[in-house]
C-alpha cells in the first residue's frame, strides 16, 4: 500500500454529515493499489474500546492519480470515532490518525482514532433540496426579449440580431422574460438565472449604483414581482445575480467620498490606499467599479439589507455571487446566516472559478459556478487535450473537491456570459454541442443552458457571447431543442435526480451511469441505454 497517497481527515470533504444520524466517509488511496477489502471500523466515542461496528467500503471512483472509497454510516450515537481496516495481499492493515500501521490498539483508540467529536444540528450543511431537479436557464436581459412596448426607447442603439459591442443596448426587459416564461417553461428549464438588474449605466449592470431599485431600462419592481409570481406559478425559480464585491462610481455612498475624502462617514467602506489624489481598489482595473470593504461591518450590514431586502419583499429563491472569492469570508458567513433565516431554501452560488472547497462548508455558499466542469469539457471537445480516461478522471476528480451535498447543487454550465459559446470554441460542431449537453445534465449537480444554447447561438469572448435572442426560432424544432427538452425530462425525474453517479472509460469511450440510465460518448457521437 502506498501509505504517501492516503488521503482522510475528519470533518471535511472526507467525512461530512448528511443528517444527524448519517455520516459519508472517504478514503483516499493510490490509483494502483487494489485492496481486497476496506472496512470502516467505527463507534461511539465513549465505547469505542470495547465494541466496535464494521461496515465495508466501496470504491467509487477514480481520478488522474487516486481512487476513493466511500462509506455511509447510519448512526446511533452522534459522537463518532472510527478507524479504516484494509485486506490487502493476505496481510491487514490500519489506517488512523497515525497513518498506515499493520496493527492497530484498539484499548487505547482514544488516543489516535479519527473522530466527529459531535453531529450538532446547526453544523449541518442541508441542501437545498430543489437544486437536485434544477434545470437553469441564464438570460443576460438586455439581449433576450422586449417586453415593454411604451417604454423610452432613445437609450437603444443596437438593431436586434446584430453584432453587439461593449457599449450596445439592445433593449431586453423584464416584462419580455415575463412573456417568455411559457417558452422557457416548455424547454423543461425550471429555474431562471438573471444578470444583474439593478440601477446601473451600463448595459450588464455590473456596477450598481442604486442597490434597492430596478432599472429603468429593465423595467420596476411590479415587473419583477410579476416575473417572480408568474415563475412559481409554473413551478419554476428565480435567481437573481448579487454584485457585492464592488459598486458604481456613481453609488451614492462612494460620491460622498469623492466629494469629502476622509470626512466622508463613508470613508471607510472602501478599500482605499492614498488620498492626493485618492487611490482605491476596484474590480479587475475598472476605476468605474470601486471595491467594497467587507471587512467594514458597516458595509456588511447594507449588503446584507440588500440581499435580504429583495427575498422579503420579492421572494426569490437564490442569489448568484459575483467575485465571490474576492469578498471577505466573514461576510459570507454573515450574509448566510441572515439569508437562510428569511429563506432556508435560498440557494447561494458562488462566482468561483478555481477549488472553492474553503467556501463550500456550509457556513458560506451552497455550491460555485462549476468553471472546473466547463473547462473539462472544453478540454475533451474543443482543445481535444482529453482522452476519454483523462476525462472521466477530470470529472471524477472534481466531484472529489467537496462534499456530496455540495455537488448536489452545483451549477454546471457550457458557457456564460463571460466565455466564448461553446459551439463556437466547438468550430460549430453541432455533434459535439449535442454530446457535451448530455454530459452536463447526467453529471451531479444542476445543468445551466445559456439562453441561445436551444438554437445552436454562436458568439465569441465578450460581448460577441451577448449576442440578441433570435425569436424567428421559437417555434422551430431543432436537434438541440428536442435533445434539452428530455434532458430536462430526465433530469426532473424524482430517481434520476438523487440518484448516485458512476463515471469512467471504457474501451476508448466515457461512460456515466445514473439510475437505471447509461451514457456512452465517443468518437462516433453518443447513446443514452
Amino acid at each position: 500500500m502506498n501509505e504517501k497517497a492516503m488521503a482522510h481527515s475528519p470533518e471535511s470533504k472526507y467525512c461530512f454529515a448528511l443528517d444527524k444520524n448519517t455520516v459519508r466517509l472517504r478514503l483516499r488511496i493510490s490509483k494502483n493499489d487494489r485492496p481486497e477489502k476496506v472496512d470502516v471500523v467505527y463507534g461511539g466515542k465513549y465505547e469505542f474500546a470495547l465494541k466496535q461496528n464494521r461496515l465495508t467500503a466501496v470504491r467509487v471512483c477514480e481520478d488522474a492519480l487516486f481512487a476513493y472509497y466511500t462509506a455511509t454510516l447510519k448512526l446511533k450515537d452522534r459522537r463518532l470515532v472510527y478507524v479504516f481496516e484494509i485486506s490487502d495481499k493476505g496481510k491487514t492493515y490500519y489506517y488512523s490518525e497515525d497513518g498506515l500501521t499493520g496493527k492497530y490498539d484498539f484499548s487505547l483508540s482514544f488516543y489516535n482514532c479519527f473522530q466527529y467529536a459531535y453531529i450538532n444540528d446547526c453544523d449541518i450543511h442541508r441542501g437545498a433540496d430543489w437544486m437536485k431537479s434544477a434545470v437553469f436557464y441564464q438570460i443576460f436581459v438586455d439581449r433576450f426579449n422586449i417586453g415593454d412596448g411604451k417604454k423610452d426607447k432613445s437609450y437603444i442603439n443596437l438593431k436586434w440580431g446584430e453584432k453587439p459591442t461593449p457599449k450596445s443596448f439592445a433593449g431586453g426587459d423584464l416584462k419580455g422574460i415575463c412573456d417568455k416564461l411559457d417558452y422557457i417553461s416548455s424547454l423543461g428549464a425550471n429555474t431562471i438565472y438573471l444578470t444583474p438588474v439593478f440601477t446601473s449605466v451600463s448595459n450588464h449592470k455590473y456596477d450598481i449604483a442604486d442597490y434597492f431599485e430596478i432599472d429603468r431600462q429593465f423595467g420596476d419592481k411590479d415587473d419583477l414581482k410579476n416575473l417572480v409570481e408568474g415563475a412559481h406559478k409554473r413551478g419554476m425559480k428565480v435567481v437573481l445575480d448579487a454584485v457585492f464585491n464592488h459598486c458604481s462610481e456613481n453609488l451614492k455612498q462612494f460620491r460622498d467620498v469623492l466629494k469629502n475624502g476622509r470626512k466622508s462617514k463613508y470613508y471607510n467602506w472602501f478599500v482605499i490606499n492614498g488620498d492626493s489624489p485618492l487611490e482605491y481598489e476596484c474590480f479587475a482595473s475598472c476605476k468605474y467599479m470601486p471595491k467594497f470593504n467587507t471587512s467594514n461591518r458597516e458595509v456588511r450590514g447594507y449588503l446584507i439589507s440588500v440581499a435580504t431586502y429583495w427575498i422579503k419583499e420579492f421572494d426569490i429563491d437564490g442569489w448568484r455571487l459575483d467575485v465571490s472569492d474576492e469578498v471577505s469570508h466573514g461576510f459570507w458567513r454573515d450574509m448566510r446566516r441572515a439569508v437562510k433565516e428569511i429563506k432556508e431554501d435560498c440557494v447561494l452560488i458562488g462566482e468561483n472559478w478555481h477549488d472553492a472547497n474553503v467556501y463550500l462548508k456550509g457556513d458560506q455558499f451552497d455550491s460555485i459556478m462549476n468553471y472546473a466542469f466547463t473547462k473539462a469539457c472544453l478540454d475533451f471537445y474543443a482543445f481535444g487535450t482529453l482522452s476519454a480516461q483523462g476525462f472521466a478522471d477530470r470529472l471524477n476528480g472534481i466531484l472529489m473537491r467537496n462534499t456530496d451535498t455540495v455537488n448536489s447543487m452545483m451549477l454546471n454550465l457550457l458557457d456564460s456570459h463571460d466565455t466564448h459559446r461553446f459551439l463556437t470554441q466547438t468550430g460549430g460542431d453541432i455533434s459535439k454541442l449535442l454530446s457535451a449537453l448530455c454530459v452536463m445534465f447526467f453529471f451531479t449537480g444542476a445543468p445551466c443552458i445559456y439562453y441561445g444554447t436551444e438554437n445552436a447561438m454562436e458568439g465569441g469572448y465578450d460581448p460577441d457571447c451577448r449576442r440578441t435572442f433570435d425569436w424567428n426560432e421559437e417555434g422551430r424544432e431543432n436537434t438541440v431543442k428536442s435533445l434539452i427538452k428530455k434532458l430536462s425530462e430526465l433530469k426532473k425525474s424524482p430517481s434520476f435526480a438523487s440518484a448516485e453517479v458512476k463515471i469512467y472509460a471504457q474501451d476508448g469511450q466515457l461512460i456515466i451511469e445514473r439510475d437505471n440510465y447509461k451514457l456512452t460518448v465517443g468518437n462516433e457521437g453518443f447513446a443514452i441505454d
